[in-house]
This record gives structure tokens, C-alpha cells and sequence, in this order.
């Protein structure tokens, strides 16, 4: 791959596996050979670092007044300024390895007055750019094959950022009523963004995420979201499983599991069969 892609995670509400499924997807692209950098836009609480067993020692470099620059200094008007003193060392210190594959720009307690500190800039397309200046001038001459942003579950000025950013919008949903609302919700949104900006945000992925398959509600709600969302449904679903869930709390992958369960290595197939289908998504919109 000779372009960095880029894709976010979004669906205005929380709790809907979306620092989950950014956090396998990405280990998913490594194992399939592919250099990956994670982006935690969600919050300054750190959990999709949380999801690699980095965030103490990140958390430590907070504390001590030792992580700077970090992912909210790039979103300030004098970044740029920033960066030319720091040279090439810029990025680097921006970025945190994982002991299963991808690299990461970890949250930052900054994040907590980046939406106000952007609504205070006038000019729209210049609040709603800095993350892609970001992107554009410092992380793809790096050459990472993809970059992977986890927003958070609300719409505002840093959502914005995220989607405009990347142009592709990846949404882990639930198989439910409310959430089949949401996701609606999500592409009038996409479609308004294009409409008032003239920027095109394709649903690059819809992923049905903690399906229970024991229950007949459950497959009736697949088939509706596979009809309503043919051509970015993910090929599997991710079935609900302990296993992730405890994976999470001792800060890993399922993939990094020992003995998974038969329901994590379905959600890890689930979670390749969804990298290498958005890549491709990815790969066909880069192409047109």
C-alpha cells in the first residue's frame, strides 16, 4: 500500500464497543501484515490504551508533566511552531509501541476543553481541519498502511475533526431498536456534514458487535441491518463473549488470549474478516 488510510470509529452513543472494536480491528491489520496506528480521541480516561496494558506507564508521564507534546497539543494553532523545534522527534514523542503490533497516540487529559477550545474558533473549516493538517503534514509521511481513530460517543467539535479527517466512518452497533435509531442517526449526519461542507464521509463499515445468537430477536435485527446496510455491513458479526470483556480488564486483545473461548476466536475471525473487508473499502474509495 503505497497511501495511508484512515478510518474512525462513531456512533453517538457510548457503550457500543467502539474503543473495542478500534483495538482488535487494529491488531486484527497487523496479524494481516499491515503497519497500524491508533488514535485515542474518546477521552482523557485512556481506554483504548487501557485495551494494550500501557496506560500507568503513560499515565506516569502525565503525572509527572512528562507528556508533552501529546494528541491535544496537535489540535493548538502553534503545533506547527511546535513541531519545527522538536524536528523530527515531533511524532516519536506522540507515539507509544504495544506489545501486539500497532503503535498508538494515547489520550490525554487535555482532551477535556478541546471541544470548547475548537467551538472557539470562528472560521468552520479551519475547527473543524486540525486533525487532518495533523494527519496530511506529520503521521503519513511516517507511513503507516492505516490509521485508526476512536472518537467519542457524542457529536461534537472533535468528532467532527475525526470524520473529516478520515472520510470513513467504521460503526460497531448493537443489535437493538434503539440502536438501529442511532445508526440512522449517524448517516443523516454524514449526509449533512456533506451537505453544509461539500466533504464526502463514507460508512465504511458497519459492524454488528456483541450479538447474541441465542436469542431470534437477534438474528431478525442482523437481517434488517444486512438489508439496510448491504454494501458496508462487515461479513461476520462479533459474537458477545466473557472472554473480551475479561481480555479488556487485564489490558489485551482477545488475540492475545492463551486459551480463548470458542466465542472469542469467533469474535477474532469476525474482527479479521472486518479488517480485511474495510481495507478494501478503503483501498476501492482511494481508487475512485
Amino acid at each position: 500500500m503505497s497511501t495511508t488510510h484512515r478510518a474512525a470509529a462513531f456512533l453517538d452513543k457510548g457503550g457500543t464497543g467502539k474503543t473495542t472494536t478500534i483495538a482488535h480491528l487494529a491488531v486484527a491489520l497487523d496479524q494481516l501484515g499491515y503497519t497500524v496506528l491508533g488514535i485515542d480521541l474518546a477521552g482523557k480516561q485512556g481506554d483504548l490504551t487501557k485495551h494494550f496494558g500501557a496506560w500507568s506507564d503513560y499515565r506516569e508521564r502525565v503525572d509527572n508533566d512528562e507528556a508533552w507534546p501529546n494528541i491535544s497539543t496537535v489540535f493548538d494553532e502553534s503545533w506547527g511552531t511546535i513541531a519545527t523545534k522538536l524536528g523530527d522527534d515531533a511524532v516519536d514523542d506522540l507515539v507509544i509501541e504495544t506489545d501486539e503490533g500497532p503503535s498508538l497516540i494515547p489520550a490525554h487529559p487535555g482532551l477535556d476543553t478541546l471541544d470548547s477550545d475548537l467551538g472557539n474558533i470562528d472560521d468552520a473549516r479551519e475547527r473543524y481541519t486540525r486533525l487532518e493538517q495533523f494527519l496530511d503534514e506529520y503521521v503519513d509521511p511516517l507511513e503507516y498502511d492505516i490509521v485508526l481513530i476512536d472518537l467519542p460517543g457524542m457529536t461534537n467539535n472533535v468528532t467532527y475533526n475525526g470524520l473529516w479527517a478520515t472520510r470513513h466512518a467504521i460503526m460497531p452497533v448493537e443489535m437493538g431498536p434503539f440502536e438501529a435509531e442511532q445508526a440512522d442517526a449517524l448517516r443523516r449526519d454524514l449526509e449533512k456534514i456533506a451537505a453544509n461542507f461539500t466533504v464526502e464521509i463514507n460508512l465504511s463499515l458497519v459492524l454488528p458487535n456483541k450479538v447474541d445468537t441465542r436469542t431470534n430477536l437477534a438474528d431478525e435485527y442482523l437481517d434488517s441491518f444486512a438489508a439496510e446496510y448491504s454494501e458496508s455491513i462487515a461479513p461476520e458479526f462479533v459474537p458477545y463473549s466473557q472472554d473480551i470483556r475479561n481480555a479488556t480488564q487485564r489490558g489485551m486483545t482477545a488475540f492475545a488470549l492463551d486459551n480463548p473461548s470458542a466465542t472469542a476466536q469467533a469474535a477474532c475471525e469476525a474482527y479479521l474478516a472486518a479488517a480485511e473487508a474495510l481495507l478494501t473499502r478503503l483501498e476501492g474509495a482511494t481508487d475512485d
